[in-house]
């Protein structure tokens, strides 16, 4: 029996292929899907503990199957590993450090296949809990409402204090440089 549901996104048939072979077997069920369409798809139904997601693909780029997981709060905790022949093309819409995913360079040996595999995993497990929805957020009752203003208050007069403070350390500051001139 699996433990670990794999996807595998990628319009190359060697890819899907190699990463199949490459994984320790018995550990995964691999599905592969040959486009992004069919792959968010398969996603969204399978809901997989990883995505091996290819950046160019025909239908639906991997940018677009990216930022589509990016805005469904469910789909943003499963781990992914982005691959690509071109690291700079998929530098240029995601700024590094990749900060929820993982990135392996193609062609990719089976060391760097697990490593970026488990490297995606531990991001996973880092990332924030997503936040709920604006829909499902709870409406303030009048008492609450009360609170907050009371707390915005004492924040502005806290910055109100912290801004008179710096103030009076620049003078300070200024004043003990001439006297030590």
């Amino acid at each position: 029996m699996a433990s670990h549901k794999v996807i595998v996104i990628d319009d190359s048939a060697v890819i899907r292929n190699m990463v199949r072979d490459m994984l320790p077997k018995g550990n995964f069920e691999v599905l592969e899907a040959k486009d992004g369409l069919q792959g968010i798809n398969l996603i969204r139904q399978e809901r997989p503990t990883l995505i091996m997601l290819d950046f160019l693909l025909p239908r639906m780029s991997g940018w677009e199957v990216y930022q589509q997981i990016q805005d469904t709060a469910e789909l943003q905790t499963i781990p992914l590993v982005m691959m690509s022949g071109r690291k700079e093309e998929l530098a240029e819409k995601l700024q590094e450090p990749f900060e929820y995913f993982e990135f392996v360079q193609k062609p990719f040996d089976q060391k760097g296949l697990i490593e970026a595999i488990k490297a995606a995993m531990a991001k996973a497990k880092r990332r924030p809990a997503p936040l709920p929805s604006a829909q499902a957020a709870p409406v303030a009752t009048a008492s609450e409402a009360a609170q907050i203003e009371a707390l915005t208050q004492k924040v502005a007069k806290m910055q109100a204090e912290i801004d008179g403070l710096k103030k009076q350390m620049g003078q300070l500051l200024t004043f003990v440089k001439q006297k030590l001139k």
